[in-house]
């Protein structure tokens, strides 16, 4: 039996152990994609307790407590910091199989030192030791953290309307060692059909400086806000869809289209998707002038209860995995964009697992030669970022395309102690490539495969986005 999460965990074979220790794991992290913020790396923001940086914001484990019948007042509530990690500390050992309890014991092992089990009884204990190590550690605040992490560039998600003030300051702070870039998220101006978006388009006309009374008034200040954010170090965006929409509409539909949706009046799918396709292609286009990449995220079915959503508002932890008929309108959203050549470099995420051999095979429909893997099958996503829905996602990638020009994972997290994350997906990616060498499905070359491994750990993503 081996030991539970020792050196070699997940490691299954010597070809996979060496391209492990010998190789990824030293490699720097870029995390292009994630949702901390950059307030706190600007002033190197220090938690009081572990509850702080591990429970907040975090409906990852949110879920974990609610599948134990954790009442909300534990969870999101009033409750104390020391009762809500002791609820989560009780719930954990359930998780048998879920990556959450791979993660929180990776953290604890390598931020705080603790090597025994988290569970209802060990709380007091690791409750004890973690607060006073981000208490007394110096390498425990925000910007140490980032340090001991070996973490070289981060991509935080940032709205339009966004000044990025913290990101300027963060660029003209020579004591800052990470990288920190902006990403553009104009999903608020794109997606019509979601509330409150009259009022988010009134208050992007106040950052820009004038209304916008048709379709090229909103074109105008993306163009803009984009490069805005290119000049302040953006290296790419983010689309945040529960859908990929395709429909053609001229520009003066488009403007009455805009201006029902901004009089409060209700528009039509077919609408909707006409606005949002026109947006979609229009910053596109404006990314490619840039060299910037366009991430695509879709098959999200958002806030499906009605009553948590109403109580807790989006993004705390009910959002489920959607099937949806994306794969035509990204062909053709796609193929326009290709065919006036103003194609940008594109990331393709599905949080439905059954659209990776689509997406393995639309990758390979419209490369180009600005950089190897232009086009990308983005990491395993969300609910598929588990040890099979990796396997699954790389073996896909590696069966329908090149899996040597993947530019490999990002956390997608809240969280400055997810970067063992990465540590987490290169230990599977080691042992899946090893596993095909030892089985002489590719040649033993250690120095080809080493070099490999370190490519999609981190040298493909610093190539990719230019940093």
């Amino acid at each position: 039996m081996k030991q539970f999460m020792d050196q070699d965990f997940l490691l299954s074979n010597t070809t996979a152990k060496t391209l492990f220790h010998d190789y990824a794991a030293k490699m720097p992290i870029l995390d292009y994609h994630c949702h901390i913020d950059p307030r706190e790396i600007w002033e190197d923001r220090r938690f009081e307790n572990i509850t702080q940086v591990w429970l907040g914001g975090d409906h990852y484990k949110w879920r974990v407590m609610r599948s134990n019948g954790v009442d909300e007042f534990y969870i999101t509530g009033a409750a104390s910091d020391r009762e809500k990690f002791q609820k989560f500390a009780e719930a954990l050992p359930k998780a048998i199989g879920n990556p959450m309890y791979h993660w929180c014991h990776l953290e604890l092992q390598r931020y705080f030192g603790y090597y025994g089990n988290l569970n209802g009884e060990t709380a007091e204990e690791v409750w004890n030791l973690c607060n006073e190590k981000l208490r007394n550690d110096p390498n425990m605040s925000v910007r140490g953290i980032l340090r001991q992490s070996n973490v070289y560039m981060v991509g935080t998600t940032d709205d339009p309307c966004d000044d990025l003030n913290w990101h300027e300051k963060i660029a003209s702070d020579p004591s800052v060692e990470t990288k920190v870039c902006p990403s553009f998220r104009p999903d608020k101006a794109v997606n019509m059909d979601k509330p409150g978006f009259a009022d988010y388009m009134h208050k992007l006309e106040k950052v820009v400086g004038y209304d916008f009374g048709c379709i090229n008034c909103v074109r105008k200040a993306l163009t803009e806000r984009i490069e805005y954010f290119a000049q302040r170090g953006c290296r790419a965006s983010d689309h945040g869809l529960d859908y990929v929409p395709y429909v053609e509409a001229d520009d003066e539909t488009l403007t009455a289209i805009f201006r029902k949706a901004m009089a409060g009046e209700s528009v039509t799918k077919a609408e909707s998707d006409a606005y949002k396709t026109a947006l979609l292609l229009h910053c596109g286009r404006e990314y490619a002038k840039r060299g910037m990449v366009m991430q695509i995220h879709f098959s999200c079915l958002r806030n499906p209860n009605a009553k948590m959503m109403e109580k807790l508002g989006p993004d705390t932890g009910f959002d489920c995995i959607a099937i949806t008929p994306s794969g035509d309108p990204l062909a053709k959203l796609m193929s326009r964009l290709f065919s006036e050549d103003a194609l940008p470099k594109t990331i393709l995420y599905s949080l439905n697992p059954g659209d990776n051999a689509q997406l393995g095979t639309f990758i390979g429909a419209f490369q180009g030669t600005e950089v190897p893997g232009k086009i990308q099958h983005g990491s395993a996503w969300w609910f598929n970022d588990t040890r099979n829905g990796m396997v699954e996602q790389m073996t896909s990638l590696a069966s329908l395309g090149l899996l040597g020009n993947f530019i490999g994972m990002l956390t997608d997290s809240r969280s400055f102690l997810s970067y063992t994350r990465h540590e987490y997906f290169r230990r599977i990616m080691c042992n899946l490539i090893g596993t095909w060498v030892e089985n002489g499905e590719y040649p033993a070359d250690l120095s080809l495969l080493g070099q490999m491994v370190q490519d999609i750990s981190s040298n493909n993503a610093k190539r990719y986005f230019g940093v």
